[in-house]
């Protein structure tokens, strides 16, 4: 039975729970030790870093994702690449600049978050067994989490969902607890204490850099979207936001009461009777893995988006569940692994990590500002003035927070933006490549070439290569045909059937079904045919093309005898040669270093990504590749002399 997670239930909004808000739910842990230092206790900073925490999650998590961005999605999928899908009409050249670079930002984030979240939560334990060796369980509870994510979302938000719960539950109860002695706190919501802070504090705006630790993971409650839906992922927001808050405003109310001189490791579980340690740290620790989570299904949105898009190379994508919003990119999911192994045994404890944390997400926050409050003054011309000003404040707010997080750079976030670069790198030459290939002309009018076809059928002199030539083909309509395709058909050895297929696959938002039409070229030679197949459904290309060839023998409209007569009379099914066309830039072009440089990054994203005889699940029996050139800058014309 088909279930969409989307609708509003208990068991949707559990499992929105557990697929969003770990990372964001589990930053009570270390933002007010980030802040205090564990050290200083001074009211001023107490209040003023708490006055930033409260109206950074109302601005940004609130105001500009929950409640803007969610409403910004494309086709139920959100992210900074549903943002560039739906700017993309308006042909203004500057837009994927930062769509990729808010994708690698939030891609080199997903190392470090992982690391640093179940690194955290492991060494906890510290508090119970002094000199418990923390670095080989955290490793073994990384591999664990990523070798789950083939079993999908849907399975994960269920078993996390609970534990999620009484994670936040626990969090408002302790927070509670806090501030009923020391209700003073609430002040904090009032912005002056804010801005008086940020103005007389020394070094204030370095605090900052741990202030917007509280909003790490607010990019997951709109890259999820596709997993839970908008209304699933506001109405459990709410919930989580109640919670938080009140764990913060506990902690600063905490902070308070204490004596000059105080010092602690972790202002958190300072906060924790001792009677219910071992609980909170228990909770605590399982929290910090599913926080991982929360950024891994986001990062599994943003690449399949950027699939979609063709800014980058196909990979296989899995769907584990009935939800097309569920999915698992098995290469994504290990180059992820690898990251957050290689972040653990280089940093080897979670204080070493936090110097690196922050930085690179904060990049993507403003590259998602930047495009969201394009979009918004687009759709609504009128309130355009509105929306500036808005967007104004969230680019002021998030450009203080990147420049009070620059500190961070010597102290380990070279890493993440090291990393941050190399992937902006290949998604920017990548798509450069994309640009020269979109210079020649894509399709040719299939008017035009049907006479040559139908002369090519009959030309006796022309073996037969197959009774049935397909060709898979990107053009959605009958009257195109790829420009390639007819390259190879008439500019290489032409290439003689008795029937010529054109096919076009379109996958389907629903899990099920397989739907066909078909238009007819030339009567009995040369057909297009739309397959649509639901996104669950294998690619078993061969076994649907040859039912199609049953269907259209009982309707008449073709033979179903082979080209090959010796073989008629002995009830051999008719054969089928599938033709998968791999376009390469020719070599006498003259390109730039540049453009060299991006043809080149473009064929190794291409090898190593899904080929087109696995995508469409033929073999190398009945299938052939063929590399056809294209130019895509002039050739240099050549005086050739002839001697006598």
């Amino acid at each position: 039975m088909k279930q969409n997670l989307r609708k509003v239930s208990t068991i949707s909004l559990l499992m929105t729970l557990g697929i969003v808000f770990g990372d964001i739910g589990t930053s009570p842990l270390y933002v007010f030790t980030a802040i205090t230092q564990g050290k200083n206790f001074d009211p001023l900073l107490i209040l003023g870093s708490l006055s930033c925490v409260f109206w950074t999650l109302v601005l940004l998590a609130t105001i500009k994702y929950v409640y803007l961005a969610l409403n910004a999605d494309n086709q139920g999928e959100g992210g900074i690449f549903a943002l560039y899908a739906l700017l993309r009409k308006t042909k203004s050249k500057w837009i994927i600049y930062p769509a990729l670079i808010g994708c690698a930002t939030l891609i080199s984030d997903g190392f470090i978050t992982p690391a640093i979240s179940i690194s955290s939560a492991v060494e906890g334990l510290d508090l119970l067994y002094e000199g418990i060796p923390t670095l080989p369980i955290v490793c073994g509870i990384v591999i664990l989490l990523f070798l789950i994510q083939q079993f999908g979302t849907k399975k994960i938000g269920i078993f996390f969902g609970p534990i999620m719960l009484l994670w936040f539950l626990t969090l408002g109860i302790l927070g509670a607890h806090q501030l009923i002695r020391a209700p003073e706190a609430l002040k904090a919501v009032n912005p002056m204490f804010a801005f008086t802070f940020l103005k007389t504090y020394p070094n204030a705006i370095w605090v900052l850099g741990a202030v917007f630790l509280c909003t790490t993971g607010a990019e997951a409650l709109y890259s999820d979207l596709g997993h839970c839906g908008k209304r699933n992922i506001r109405i459990t927001w709410f919930f989580v936001l109640s919670m938080l808050l009140l764990n913060y405003f506990g902690q600063a109310a905490y902070c308070l009461s204490l004596p000059q001189g105080t010092t602690t490791s972790s202002v958190f579980y300072s906060t924790v009777p001792k009677g219910f340690m071992p609980y909170v740290i228990g909770i605590a620790t399982i929290a910090t893995i599913v926080a991982s989570q929360a950024l891994i299904t986001g990062i599994f949105t943003l690449v399949n988006e950027a699939i979609k898009l063709k800014l980058w190379t196909n990979l296989k994508v899995k769907y584990p569940s009935t939800h097309k919003g569920q999915i698992y990119i098995p290469k994504i999911n290990y180059f992820l692994l690898a990251g957050c192994l290689l972040v653990i045994l280089l940093f080897k404890r979670s204080s070493n990590m936090e110097a690196a944390y922050g930085l690179a997400i904060t990049i993507d926050m403003v590259m998602t500002s930047l495009l969201l409050g394009f979009l918004m003054m687009l759709r609504y011309k009128r309130k355009k003035l509105l929306f500036l000003f808005l967007f104004g404040i969230f680019l002021l707010v998030e450009g203080t927070f990147l420049y009070s997080n620059l500190n961070k750079i010597i102290h380990g976030g070279w890493f993440t933006l090291l990393l941050a670069l190399v992937l902006f790198a290949f998604l920017f030459l990548y798509n450069k490549a994309r640009q020269l290939r979109n210079k020649v002309t894509e399709y040719k009018k299939t008017e035009d070439i049907k006479p040559l076809l139908a002369k090519v059928s009959q030309d006796s002199q022309l073996p037969y290569l197959a009774t049935n030539i397909v060709y898979p083909v990107r053009s959605t309509r009958a009257n195109f045909i790829d420009v390639t395709v007819v390259h190879s058909l008439f500019f290489m050895q032409p290439k003689r059937a008795k029937i010529y297929w054109f096919l076009h696959i379109d996958i389907l938002d629903d899990p099920y079904g397989i739907f066909y039409k078909t238009h007819t070229l030339i009567p009995e030679k040369a057909f297009f045919v739309k397959l649509s197949l639901g996104f669950k459904e294998p690619h078993l290309i061969d076994y649907m093309m040859k039912k199609i060839h049953v269907d259209l023998v009982k309707s008449g409209e073709i033979s179903e005898k082979n080209v090959f007569d010796s073989l008629n009379d002995g009830n051999i099914p008719v054969d089928f040669k599938y033709i998968l066309i791999n376009s390469r830039v020719a070599t006498d072009n003259h390109l730039t270093l540049l453009e060299v440089f991006a043809v080149k990054v473009y064929r190794l994203l291409k090898s190593i990504g899904l080929s087109a005889m696995e995508d469409f699940g033929l073999d190398t029996t009945n299938s052939m590749e063929e590399k056809i050139p294209i130019n895509v800058a002039p050739t240099e014309k050549l005086k050739v002399t002839r001697l006598e």
